[in-house]
């Protein structure tokens, strides 16, 4: 078996958090990472010992990654792994969240800023992603078989992972709530992809 510990990085800036920032390298919000001391306490306590550590090449997972080191699970390398980066947003990236709705081609999901075929101009469609996601995550199982891996990733790409887990359509993957410093385990077993947990907040 392969374990799979993933964690939603931190809230970003607000500056940032009424617009598409996608694949942009924005930074948390400082205060936040203060306030959330506890959480990432309790990660640090929780994640298994002698795991690997993966980022994305967004420095919000590494530093929410770093955060958690800090907080006593201690020093770790990081592995950087292109593959699970947010959702590309293409030409939208950037547009605030009431510039969208005219530039859909179709129904905005309820849960997210389009639908998961709505493919943005220059960027990928959420069903890309969990083809992206998912290429990378059995990659990644098989790099590390009978090994636990740490991941700090974001909501799009684990939305995506468990969607890749349970064969759930690109729309249906948007449906559950991913909150910023979850926890999502998912394990690789010789039969398949198993989800154990969804968006848990350890405390």
């Amino acid at each position: 078996m392969t374990g799979f510990w993933i964690i939603r990085h931190a809230l970003v800036d607000e500056a940032w958090r009424s617009v598409l920032y996608g694949t942009m390298d924005v930074g948390l919000c400082e205060q936040t990472v203060v306030d959330q001391r506890p959480l990432y306490h309790a990660l640090a306590g929780t994640l298994p010992r002698k795991a690997s550590w993966i980022i994305t090449p967004l420095k919000r997972t590494r530093q929410t990654a770093e955060a958690i080191q800090r907080a006593g699970y201690g020093d770790v390398p990081m592995q950087v792994e292109p593959e699970l980066i947010e959702q590309n947003m293409g030409a939208w990236t950037g547009l605030s969240h009431d510039q969208l709705p005219s530039k859909l081609q179709h129904p905005k999901h309820p849960f997210w800023p389009l639908a998961a075929h709505e493919r943005p101009p220059g960027g990928e469609s959420m069903n890309e992603v969990i083809t992206r996601v998912g290429g990378a995550m059995d990659r990644l199982a098989t790099v590390h078989a009978h090994e636990d891996v740490v991941i700090v990733s974001h909501g799009g790409s684990i939305r995506a992972a468990v969607a890749h887990a349970i064969r759930v359509s690109g729309d249906n993957a948007l449906h559950p709530s991913v909150q910023n410093v979850s926890l999502t385990r998912m394990e690789r077993l010789p039969e398949g992809w198993r989800v154990v947990a969804v968006n848990q907040m350890v405390v």
